[in-house]
């Protein structure tokens, strides 16, 4: 049981670059889900451009994308959740300052929203310009 664990941890804990063309860099893609369901209300379009403002934007002032989505997952108390979400898509090197700029903007959403979970799906990506 112990080894199937660390075998399963190690599989997550480094991407292989892609094999990128020359005109390409081998980047990392995370797109990151946010909720806007609050335990009162929800997460407002002026809290969600503050947001943005003060905590995305310094961590990754080189560019991100945003989009509306409506998501649905099921929460810790088996029941299934419906709810307008946002989806940030950010690339960026893959290295210790931008990981840690990533979930820096995570845990920060989860409190200031009080967040159950912010889904996270991390990718290794070839980006040209």
């Amino acid at each position: 049981m112990v080894m199937v664990v660390l075998l399963a941890l190690t599989g997550c804990a480094s991407f292989h670059s892609p094999a990128c063309t020359g005109e390409e860099q081998a980047f990392i893609q995370d797109s990151l889900y946010f909720g806007t369901a609050k335990p009162v209300g929800i997460v407002t379009p002026g809290e969600w451009a503050d947001f943005l403002n003060k905590v995305v934007s310094p961590r990754f002032p080189q560019g991100l994308t945003v989009w509306e989505a409506a998501g649905q997952w099921r929460g810790g108390d088996g029941a299934i959740v419906r709810e307008a979400s946002r989806v940030l898509n950010l690339l960026h090197p893959d290295d210790a300052a931008s990981e840690k700029a990533v979930v820096e903007i995570v845990v920060e959403y989860k409190a200031r929203f009080q967040q159950e979970a912010v889904l996270r799906v991390k990718a290794p990506a070839c980006i040209s310009f």
